[in-house]
């Protein structure tokens, strides 16, 4: 295909596609020209795509074909209903269809935690090796660090503070699918060493049950947010290893949108992770209640992401946002 020719035989048709969108009132004569104009322009991009790929040309008929469709079927103003239908339909879809990558994840990382802090927990020269024994004492004893971290703080500018720490590590994860998601493998080996490694030292010092009653309120639905936001993002790089029996382009597109929107989710179930831990897990509440809240929040999420996002599923959503709201694709020529 010769772009010069292609676009001064088509140039007319899209100035007047772009005029006849940008007018409010048309005539009936105006509207069906319009409706005509804008499926010659979904196709030409279409064709442009297929037969001569050009980022300048492909971006402008991108750009009109969207307008287009907005004059033809009216652009859709954001409201209520959107939200609504985001928390109970597409974020869910997507923790569904991504539950074998978050699941496993979560699996391996309690496996691998619970070794290490057996390892560190059962063998002084390790302990001895990671930390002094003088400091070790400062770590473990009451009221010491490992204690007093979720109490020294205001509750209020603690949470604050942990939420939006959380947030960015859940950001970042998800940021790292354009690199295939590797460095989301060393995010999650950094944290199951820290928890493992917090799990063998207060073992070791007797005190296990006091830091488990400290870390279970927030720290399994926090972690789950991370394995969440670990596995979408592996889930997309391996997207473009395999993108099953969509194009490449198109399964990139869907699964991105769908990553990026679970930022927002994430965000929300970080919020709640950060009021928990500011304000209950250092709190004088009862272990027993404080740790049943923590497993009661993990199993509510459980059942949002498998249940309801099972059902959503079903229906065919993939996370992704309204149909209406996609790039349009034409079929393109094998």
């Amino acid at each position: 295909m010769d772009l010069d020719v292609f676009v001064a035989a088509h140039q007319a048709e899209w100035h007047r596609l772009e005029t006849l969108s940008g007018r409010r009132r048309l005539t009936g004569a105006e509207s069906d020209e319009l409706i005509t104009l804008y499926q010659r322009a979904t196709s030409h991009l279409a064709q442009v795509q297929a037969a001569a790929p050009h980022a300048g040309l492909e971006g402008r008929l991108t750009a009109l074909v969207v307008r287009g469709r907005n004059a033809v079927a009216g652009a859709r103003s954001s409201s209520w209903r959107d939200a609504v239908r985001y928390f109970t339909v597409s974020f869910p879809a997507a923790l569904y269809r991504s539950r074998r990558w978050w699941l496993t994840i979560g699996l391996l990382f309690f496996v691998l935690s619970a070794l290490v802090a057996w390892w560190i927990g059962t063998n002084p020269d390790v302990r001895n090796a990671i930390v002094p024994p003088d400091h070790l004492n400062d770590l473990t004893k009451p009221g010491g660090e490992y204690e007093a971290y979720y109490s020294d703080h205001p509750s209020a500018n603690f949470a604050a503070k942990v939420w939006t720490n959380n947030a960015w590590v859940a950001a970042y994860c998800l940021i790292c699918a354009v690199v295939l998601g590797i460095p989301v493998v060393f995010i999650l080996l950094s944290n199951m060493l820290n928890l493992g490694v917090g799990l063998g030292l207060m073992a070791s010092a007797g005190r296990l049950p006091l830091f488990l009653g400290l870390l279970i309120p927030h720290g399994l639905l926090e972690l789950t947010a991370v394995f969440v936001a670990g596995g979408l993002s592996l889930r997309l790089g391996w997207t473009v290893i395999d993108p099953g029996p969509r194009t490449r382009t198109v399964a990139l597109a869907e699964e991105g949108r769908a990553v990026i929107g679970s930022v927002i989710g994430l965000t929300a179930v970080l919020l709640v992770t950060g009021i928990i831990e500011g304000f209950v897990s250092g709190s004088a509440l009862p272990t027993w209640l404080r740790v049943g809240m923590g497993l009661t929040v993990e199993a509510l999420f459980l059942v949002y992401a498998l249940v309801l996002g099972k059902h959503a599923a079903a229906r065919g959503e993939l996370g992704d946002v309204e149909a209406a709201d996609r790039t349009d694709h034409q079929p393109m020529a094998a």
